[in-house]
């Protein structure tokens, strides 16, 4: 059998049409199977491959109207041109909303056949671009599921890695007596956790391009607590997040940023006795978001003086500019309150 003939199963109870139909469909490049009845016809469908099927609509018993719809139920169905008479369009489109592929209005000559072989060959290459395009894009899915699956795989190893730095860094601390060298270290403790804690996110979500800002942020802020929060005096963290999802890279900017704002806060806000809070928010505004990091204590002093190496200020700066942003710090009232403003996307 030549390589482009195109198997067709053709379904009417006229003997005398079959046989023309045969004859001129063969010359026409078709290798033709003929049925007299639609339950003849989906039973030669159930078991044999066809590229194409053509129901002719007036037969007994099992009309084409029937016919078309048991074969359409039939597992991975062959594209079905539905012939109907010249006086009957309602009939055709009800065979396409049947699920037929086209139609054709049965004549007398040649023409008929030359329509026929015309339509089912215009609906075998649609057929066949629909086939490909299923096919590019089932395998286009399941690429994205094994990248996803790679990429989540990546987010739990580079978490567990950032885990065993942060043991390095530990254990390196509790072996050394020099107190500020001991602080140095919790601190870089706390900003590779804040990174670690969005790759934590990703591999166990469904969503590897996004980051659950509310979910981070308590996680973030929950670890900040355990280092900072105090009963005497009274120390404590007030979160409250919009939902909104961004992605990782700026949700590591944004946590670093958190973590430095918080830690300054801790530090230098209140004096050793003075109780206080710190207050964190990530409102939405529709395609921007805003950060603000505030404290009630004595604000920021006009006159410089040391206060640490610096680290933590070019932190913020640089995690800010990755931001397409700036930290603005307003002194007006009582504390401070820092805020950035950023795109979502």
């Amino acid at each position: 059998m030549p390589h482009n003939l195109r198997r067709l199963l053709y379904i009417d109870d006229d003997a005398g049409l079959r046989a023309l139909a045969t004859r001129a469909l063969t010359r026409r490049g078709f290798d033709v199977t003929c049925a007299d009845s639609g339950e003849a016809g989906i039973a030669l469908a159930r078991y044999e491959h066809f590229d194409l099927v053509a129901v002719d609509h007036y037969m007994p018993g099992m009309d084409g109207l029937a016919t078309l719809v048991q074969l359409r139920a039939l597992e991975n169905p062959p594209p079905v041109v539905y012939v109907t008479g010249s006086e009957e369009g309602p009939v055709a489109v009800a065979a396409l909303k049947a699920g037929a592929a086209d139609y054709v209005v049965k004549t007398v000559g040649a023409d008929f056949f030359d329509l026929l072989a015309a339509a089912l060959d215009h609906v075998r290459e649609h057929s066949a671009l629909e086939r490909d395009k299923r096919l590019a894009e089932e395998r286009l899915r399941a690429s994205n599921a094994r990248l996803e699956a790679l990429l989540g795989e990546v987010n739990h190893r580079v978490a567990n890695s950032l885990q065993l730095v942060n043991a390095m860094i530990r254990l390196q601390a509790n072996a050394l007596d020099n107190e500020e060298a001991r602080q140095a270290l919790a601190d870089t403790e706390r900003r590779i956790e804040a990174i670690a804690q969005v790759h934590r996110r990703l591999y166990t979500s469904d969503d590897v391009e996004g980051v659950d800002m509310e979910d981070y942020l308590k996680a973030l802020v929950d670890e900040l607590g355990e280092a900072w929060s105090s009963d005497e005096p009274r120390r404590a963290l007030r979160l409250e997040v919009d939902p909104m999802r961004l992605p990782p890279d700026s949700a590591v900017s944004l946590g670093v940023i958190v973590n430095e704002l918080v830690s300054n806060a801790f530090k230098y806000a209140y004096g050793p006795t003075v109780p206080g809070e710190v207050r964190i928010s990530l409102k939405q505004d529709g395609d921007t978001y805003m950060l603000a990091v505030e404290d009630d204590g004595v604000g920021m002093d006009p006159t410089p003086r040391t206060r640490g190496s610096g680290l933590g200020s070019r932190l913020i700066k640089a995690m800010a500019q990755s931001l397409r942003g700036s930290i603005q710090y307003d002194t007006s009232g009582q504390g401070v309150r820092a805020v950035l403003r950023g795109a979502m996307a």
